[in-house]
């Protein structure tokens, strides 16, 4: 028998097991893939305290993951499969185990939202992307796109252009909504074209991207573009399918949580980019993690 079990391995995550852990609390965290979340795909974070120099998302992870261990965490590598939460003790089930607990913490985060554009999915990892840190070198002297208006697309855009000779940023709207610090940025780029108003109707190619078809929604006029590679960053969904029916969620698919990170379930709470709220960054994913663990600390007394 557990005290909490902690879903998901990101910055929410890892700052709930370090602060269960610190309480005395027997803690597990259940992660599928590797540490980090979102946050792992960022090459350079500078943005998050305490950090003079950027530091790359992946090696804050790991000093993340080791810092909840070196208190008594235990961190395993399984997907959950199912969640019985109903009674004062949770059962989560996993691919490899089940595990019994008396509060559960989700951090399971969010997902890229895709184009749905055919070939897109059998293009991914041939051109298509979500994620410029993780792919962008492959694409050092070539031409490539972002689709997107926000903070993301401004920074895979910067990213790209450092190594691509030409990117351009495709965004249905007529102006941005990303940050006014990275939109200076990009507009003093030369690396830089913008297609305003615009869509992607097609992805060209055979074997992978060879360019795209982009309609201007105010001429209703086509043209191709020819680009090497196609990255999208037009927003995320949550990962909240293991609680859609047992949960409250808003119209969008995150939890909806108190100010304690309480969900409708007594002893069930959510933190990270999983929860309903207004910023989405890996600061406040590590504010929500240690709340949770300290109103499950609580709750367990």
């Amino acid at each position: 028998m557990h005290d909490v079990v902690i879903i998901g391995g990101g910055p929410a995550g890892y700052t709930a097991a370090l602060y269960s852990a610190r309480a005395g609390l027997d803690t597990l965290v259940l992660e599928k893939m590797a540490a980090g979340g979102q946050m792992a795909t960022t090459a350079a974070m500078e943005n998050y305290p305490g950090f003079e120099e950027p530091i790359d998302g992946s090696d804050l992870a790991l000093k993340m993951e080791r810092q909840a261990r070196r208190f008594g965490a235990v961190v395993m590598f399984d997907t959950v499969t199912e969640l019985i939460l109903d009674s004062n003790v949770k059962i989560v089930r996993t691919e490899n185990n089940s595990h019994q607990c008396r509060s559960v913490i989700l951090c399971m985060g969010a997902s890229p939202k895709k184009l749905g554009l055919p070939k897109e999915d059998e293009f991914m990892g041939s051109g298509v992307s979500y994620c410029a840190v993780c792919d962008g070198a492959l694409f050092k002297g070539r031409t490539v796109a972002v689709v997107g208006g926000g903070d993301t697309a401004a920074e895979d855009v910067l990213y790209l252009s450092r190594f691509c000779p030409k990117v351009y940023l495709i965004h249905r709207k007529d102006k941005l909504r990303a940050s006014k610090i990275l939109q200076r940025e990009l507009f003093n780029n030369k690396n830089v074209e913008f297609l305003w108003n615009s869509v992607i109707e097609e992805i060209i190619g055979q074997y992978g991207v060879d360019g795209l078809r982009v309609r201007d929604l105010i001429t209703d006029k086509t043209k191709a573009l020819e680009v090497e590679g196609l990255f999208v960053a037009i927003g995320t969904t949550p990962n909240s399918s293991l609680v859609k029916g047992k949960i409250i969620l808003d119209d969008k698919g995150y939890i909806i949580t108190d100010s304690k990170m309480q969900t409708n379930i007594p002893g069930v709470y959510a933190a990270g980019d999983i929860r309903s709220k207004y910023l989405r960054q890996v600061i406040t994913a590590a504010a929500d993690g240690a709340i949770a663990a300290y109103s499950a600390e609580h709750y367990i007394t």
